[in-house]
């Protein structure tokens, strides 16, 4: 019997199971570590099969992205009778959780923007939480993608602020009295990224009330 007649006989590949092995991919070896020829190893299949449910990696990307807003989907409605700047922070929490879980994910969104369904849910509710708030529409869109930027600039720096366990050696040549304020500082750092997101959605919130007020 032929490669081919077998692959023939065997049942199709449930695109649950393929999306999951994507998943598995990116957690262990990275983002450079997908491609439809991993992706098949994994699955212990040809290409071809793949190929059935999906037109290439960047659709393979877009359903583990959207797959992963499932996760904050739920909660995305939950937050809407709040008030709008708790809300909306509270939302941006959620994204910002979701991509710490799955840190190989914030670099897949910069190269693909986030379409589906359950991404789609949570720009929605972002935008009806601004504009039952009164807030005009040219505002209110300006405004969640100034929030869901932020959230994902800071996402990309989780993969190396976890991968830099080294300072980086200082420079012999460079005299520590040329630097009082950064003495000054000193027992303040290193701020972790968690901790510098909180404090930066927090400043980012207020100035966005203040311009909307």
């Amino acid at each position: 019997m032929s490669t081919g007649t077998r692959s023939r006989g065997r049942p199709p590949i449930p695109v649950e199971r393929i999306i999951a092995a994507a998943m598995d991919i990116l957690a262990e070896d990275g983002v450079d570590a997908l491609s439809m020829r991993t992706l098949a190893q994994r699955l212990e299949s040809g290409t071809a099969t793949l190929y059935r449910h999906f037109s290439g990696r960047s659709e393979v990307v877009a359903r583990v992205v959207d797959t992963l807003f499932a996760e904050i989907a739920q909660d995305a409605q939950a937050v809407r009778s709040l008030p709008w700047q708790q809300a909306l922070a509270a939302l941006a929490q959620e994204m910002f959780d979701m991509l710490r879980r799955h840190p190989n994910i914030a670099p897949l969104m910069i190269e693909n923007n986030p379409v589906g369904p359950n991404a789609l849910a949570l720009r929605e509710a972002a935008l009806s939480i601004l504009l039952d708030a009164g807030v005009e529409p040219p505002m209110a869109v300006r405004t969640w993608a100034t929030v869901a930027r932020f959230v994902l600039g800071f996402a990309t720096q989780l993969r190396a602020d976890r991968s830099s366990g080294r300072q980086v050696a200082t420079w012999a040549s460079l005299r520590i009295e040329d630097y009082p304020a950064s003495v000054a500082v000193a027992p303040e750092v290193p701020i972790s990224v968690e901790e510098e997101f909180e404090f930066g959605l927090s400043m980012l919130i207020i100035g966005l009330e203040r311009t909307l007020d």
